[in-house]
């Protein structure tokens, strides 16, 4: 089951949402919000899973609103404009639907949410340290254990895997392995990729607004997107 959030200055556009989602019952929707300043009261006022947001609002829009987002939370733009996609997409958004929505488009969206861990499912259970992979390193196979890894970077529907032996290639997307590695020990850092926390040297600033660059410890730089820029900076604080 999902909590969702739905984040709208028009009523007849929350209205309209609620009734396409009365088709998918694993979204109950817990609150709703006028303005990205009521969103993030709602935020914090209830446990929300998914979060459905207009971005052309009055004072704080979408793409501003989905910066303060906790980073365990999904969310999914709804907007009558398709210029602002690739800012969404740089936030790391489930997707991008466009008003008037679609109910097949909707229902594609969801397909790619993330399985929530409530109370209700069986806890999850991630991939020990010691999980041995077997990986193709030219006309060799290896078996690799998942603490020698340092990074995964999806690549079309592959996932390039860097580990001291050199660079591996999985047939699996980059959510898929999300869900098997724990989060206390790896970090996703945008779309593209997924780093091994301890393997992080250092971070510099980004060129792009608001974003930094992961410098692992064997010199790969990684960049890290605007939404998760911060996350990335509390790991790293002591208080």
């Amino acid at each position: 089951m999902f909590n969702c959030l739905l984040v709208d200055d028009e009523r007849l556009a929350r209205s309209e949402l609620k009734r396409l989602l009365k088709m998918h019952p694993q979204c109950v929707i817990t609150a709703e919000a006028s303005s990205g300043e009521e969103a993030l009261q709602q935020l914090t006022s209830h446990k929300i899973d998914l979060v459905f947001l207009d971005i052309q609002m009055p004072g704080l829009t979408g793409l501003q609103l989905a910066e303060h987002i906790p980073a365990n939370t999904q969310f999914i733009f709804c907007t009558a404009f398709n210029s602002f996609a690739l800012d969404a997409f740089e936030l790391n958004a489930v997707d991008y639907l466009l008003k008037p929505i679609a109910p097949e488009r909707l229902a594609k969206a969801l397909q790619k949410l993330r399985p929530t861990n409530d109370n209700n499912n069986a806890t999850v259970h991630y991939l020990a340290e010691q999980h041995g992979i077997l990986l193709k390193f030219g006309d060799s196979q290896r078996v690799v254990r998942l603490n020698e890894i340092s990074r995964f970077e999806s690549i079309g529907n592959h996932a390039a895997v860097y580990t001291p032996y050199g660079k591996s290639f999985i047939h699996s997307s980059l959510a898929k392995i999300e869900q098997k590695l724990d989060p206390e020990l790896f970090f996703k850092a945008s779309r593209a990729d997924i780093v091994r926390i301890s393997a992080i040297s250092h971070i510099e600033p980004s060129i792009a607004e608001g974003g930094l660059v992961a410098i692992l410890q064997d010199g790969q730089q990684v960049d890290v997107s605007r939404r998760q820029a911060q996350q990335l900076k509390q790991q790293f604080s002591a208080f």
